[in-house]
């Protein structure tokens, strides 16, 4: 089976005793339900699992449930003979954003403490905003993504003590020799058509049929796309349509969200679709990007520009639209063909995993800074940028950035193809298959949102 980092979260959130009730957030298809399955089953012996979806689309058991006691009279009346100790019975509750008024409970099927509970589900910021009661205090919510560039590595076979000897290169700026490095381009490569999505990856690993990889994330995209429209019937046009735009928009040089371009109608601004914004993010299919045009400690003290790129949730469903079954762009770097969109979204989705939050430099004098991440270590922001080509060290708004005494730069760093580890001044130029270890340093990484 695929390793999955937020397995070590699970496992020892059941183990523990917090008293709260963890809630697995994230997008469709990122393997919520497997990894939870997983861990359930093999700490507890008896492992119940309902899904509120299946629920509501038959026997309607749990709709109208308000009370604990009326949970349990329901969940006995299929899964009775599996309800025994706190210690030994699980209940994990998969989709619940199908009830809503089950987030409330929640709280007082903690307070109860009759079983051990674990939920997931989607849409759950959606959902959490639109419910009445929100149970804080009582849950654990954790963001899971598609795997990240280190997952893929272990899928690959690459195993725990290789990947701290990556590690330690990394932290002590040490550049991989010629071999080494061709093959973590080559596998970076990879995770770039085949994404962390963990049906494509687990076709990927069996057949290394791009085609069939490519059916599957295409299935999965046109999924995200009809669920992202059913949900709120007045936005559903409007919602599709913004997801729709988001691989063109990253064709484009400035890359962000035109709100006029949505709909086409002149004087449409950022603030006329925040709630279709604020949906694709909570579902997890979409990753923003927030500009910021004065950064300073901490980033979201600065945010003010109503401003937004968007990134579609995993770079293989990118790749896969932008250039089909032909793998050539990306394995044999075709000079015509720009990768500098694909590039992006692949470092969106390994620093957001990491568990920052996204923002970017936006000045129009100056120029654009792909991304700018909290330091805590430092108490600083640290930009970096991304480059594709060969033009890897010619970056005049980096450069700009931070020669600004104002903004207070420890250090930068730029991303590319390029082997060796430079730093010039506070710039550190660095592989881009690096960036699985940016954010990581400073103890950010776990996946926990709140």
């Amino acid at each position: 089976m695929l390793y999955r980092k937020i397995e070590d979260v699970i496992r020892e959130h059941l183990l523990g005793d917090s008293g709260k009730i963890l809630l697995i957030d994230g997008a469709r298809h990122v393997g919520k339900t497997y990894i939870i399955r997983h861990v359930g089953k093999e700490l507890f012996e008896n492992f119940i699992e309902i899904n509120m979806v299946e629920d509501s689309l038959g026997e309607r058991l749990f709709a109208e449930v308000k009370t604990v006691d009326d949970f349990y009279l329901r969940l006995s009346m299929t899964e009775g003979d599996k309800m025994h100790e706190k210690s030994d019975t699980l209940i994990f509750i998969d989709e619940i954003q199908a009830y809503p008024q089950l987030l409330t409970l929640l709280k007082f099927l903690s307070q109860d403490g009759r079983y051990t509970f674990i939920a997931s589900g989607s849409l759950l910021g959606v959902t959490l905003s639109q419910t009445t009661s929100i149970p804080m205090g009582s849950i654990r919510k954790v963001r899971m993504y598609p795997l990240d560039f280190e997952e893929f590595l272990y899928a690959n076979g690459m195993n725990e003590a290789a990947v701290s000897v990556l590690r330690t290169k990394f932290e002590n700026k040490e550049s991989l020799d010629p071999g080494l490095h061709e093959k973590m381009l080559d596998l970076f490569r990879k995770y770039l058509l085949v994404g962390g999505l963990p049906d494509a990856v687990n076709t990927f690993l069996e057949s290394k049929n791009i085609q069939r990889v490519r059916e599957i994330q295409s299935e999965i995209h046109d999924y995200y796309a009809a669920d992202a429209s059913k949900y709120d019937s007045e936005k559903k046009l409007k919602i599709r349509r913004v997801y729709d735009m988001i691989p063109s928009n990253m064709e484009n040089k400035k890359k962000r969200v035109v709100a006029q371009s949505i709909e086409g109608k002149k004087g449409k601004t950022f603030l006329d679709y925040q709630d279709e914004f604020e949906y694709l993010i909570s579902a997890g299919i979409a990753l923003n990007v927030q500009a910021i045009s004065n950064p300073q400690f901490p980033l979201s003290q600065s945010q003010g520009k109503n401003l937004l790129k968007l990134y579609l949730n995993d770079v293989g469903i990118l790749s896969g639209i932008l250039y089909g079954n032909n793998m050539r762009a990306i394995m044999d770097e075709i000079r015509s063909v720009n990768l500098g969109s694909v590039y992006e979204t692949v470092v969106a989705s390994e620093l957001a995993a990491h568990g920052h939050k996204l923002y970017y430099y936006d000045n129009r004098v100056k120029g654009e800074v792909d991304y700018l991440i909290d330091d805590y270590e430092s108490l600083s922001a640290v930009p970096i940028d991304v480059k594709s080509g060969k033009d890897y060290n010619v970056h005049s708004a980096l450069s700009a950035f931070v020669s600004n005494e104002d903004y207070h730069v420890k250090k930068a760093y730029v991303l590319s193809n390029e082997r060796e580890i430079l730093t010039d001044g506070r710039i550190t130029y660095l592989p881009i298959y690096f960036v699985m270890f940016l954010g990581t340093e400073t103890g950010t990484e776990n996946l926990i949102i709140e």
